[in-house]
């Protein structure tokens, strides 16, 4: 028979037990939770509240949406990588070419709308970026105007001639020179990113850290209006047809 001092060791060891166990347990269910927050979508649906946040500015301070009432709010959420270190060209073209109607239309002024340019990288990243759009402009150039078409194969030749559809325009940017005329927001975390569902470790055929390239204007009250994700790189709704949004958007107030 066990005596009683046998007995107090052996409920104290299982009282430990137990504890211990419970405290497994809910170290477990906590990192558990931890780990659905991180990654719990917080979906925006069109006519309803955007729902708030607050980024790092690449340009200086922070921003939070809410800050913009009264404003129009166009966010765009280029792809970023489309492979590894290569950039998507697409996306690059495109905010240059935003970039070049707010200096020749002042669309921000005109239409009474901010334009934010969300990336799902660090502060370093987004500086590389930056400073890569010189060349890949000089690069599309170069691709669209070779100095002897002629000369080019046929695989040379169809690249030149998606370029010329791809990108119409010709821009260029001198080398060093950083083109920020937006808010460029730094989501490092991908808690935005993630939380609308658009980060990507891999998409339209490459594995490499990206977002769905997508489109989201929000009215002066807050409330989303327009929402559009791309299914591939070249699937995108032109300038033209954004602004015909926002001049809807004015003539309900």
């Amino acid at each position: 028979m066990i005596n009683k001092k046998k007995a107090a060791i052996l409920v104290a060891a299982l009282v430990v037990l137990a504890v211990a166990a419970m405290i497994i347990l809910f170290k477990g269910q906590a990192a558990g939770q931890g780990q659905q927050a991180e990654v719990r979508p917080n979906p925006a649906v069109v006519g309803q509240p955007m729902p708030d946040f607050t980024l790092p500015v690449y340009q200086g301070g922070a921003l939070t949406l809410s800050s913009l009432r009264g404003k129009n709010v166009l966010i765009l959420f280029p792809r970023g990588y489309a492979a590894e270190n290569y950039w998507c060209t697409i996306c690059n073209y495109r905010y240059v070419e935003l970039a070049e109607l707010e200096k020749a239309k002042k669309i921000r002024e005109k239409y009474n709308v901010e334009v934010l340019v969300v990336f799902p990288y660090p502060r370093d990243i987004v500086k590389a970026w930056l400073e890569a759009l010189p060349g890949q402009l000089e690069t599309v150039r170069n691709t669209k105007n070779p100095a002897d078409p002629s000369k080019l194969d046929e695989k040379g030749k169809l690249r030149m001639e998606r370029f010329r559809q791809l990108f119409p325009a010709d821009y260029s940017l001198e080398k060093g020179a950083v083109l920020a005329p937006f808010p460029i927001l730094v989501d490092g975390e991908r808690t935005l990113s993630k939380s609308l569902g658009l980060f990507q470790t891999e998409w339209n055929g490459s594995k490499v850290d990206q977002n769905i390239p997508s489109v989201y204007i929000i009215d002066a009250n807050g409330v989303l209006q327009f929402k559009y994700l791309g299914q591939n790189t070249v699937d995108r709704p032109g300038y033209d047809y954004l602004f015909k949004v926002l001049e809807v958007i004015n003539g309900q107030k």
